[in-house]
């Protein structure tokens, strides 16, 4: 059985999801991809450990405290794959970002390949289950945009800012599919 529960936050209602103890989903309510990864609906139950758990390390992310993700279960559900781009994205520091390019070149040494499609790696990253805490909000253009949020650009910069990373050094495309 899975069950869910809400957390209002500065960017706006989440929608957090556990299975057994673990938390596999966090999403901002009305996100791309919103509810994506589950099989079925699940059940209000806000007294679950893991959600007493979720929602202090949210708290104090919102505060502008670094909490560590090693101290959360989390099991997003997802093809291997998608779960070595969503460990890689655990690995940028809170406060820093990283290219999908970055992304791509760390992806393709796990794998023992030469290359990897930053496409490939911003399909993964764009149906990444648990928002803000596995960071993909992190993630930036090599040129320097803005793109590729599931939750939307002004989410997106609201993460950045929040965490002190200076967001006029970066730019929102005016067009394109990852908006």
């Amino acid at each position: 059985m899975i069950y869910k529960t809400n957390y209002p936050s500065a960017v706006g209602n989440l929608l957090l999801v556990a299975e057994d103890e673990s938390l596999v989903g966090l999403w901002i309510v009305g996100q791309k991809y919103f509810l994506g990864t589950l099989k079925e609906e699940p059940v209000e139950n806000e007294n679950l450990p893991v959600f007493h758990q979720t929602k202090q390390w949210l708290d104090d992310y919102f505060a502008g405290k670094r909490p560590d993700i090693a101290f959360l279960s989390l099991k997003p559900k997802g093809s291997d794959f998608r779960q070595i781009i969503w460990d890689i994205l655990c690995q940028i520091p809170y406060g820093q970002v990283a290219t999908y390019g970055d992304i791509a070149k760390e992806a393709a040494k796990r794998l023992n390949k030469k290359t990897m499609s930053a496409q490939a790696v911003g399909n993964a990253i764009g149906h990444n289950p648990i928002s803000i805490i596995i960071p993909c909000h992190r993630v930036v253009g090599t040129n320097g945009s803005l793109t590729g949020y599931a939750g939307g650009i002004d989410k997106k910069i609201k993460l950045l800012e929040l965490e002190g990373i200076d967001t006029k050094a970066y730019f929102v495309p005016k067009t394109g599919t990852a908006l």
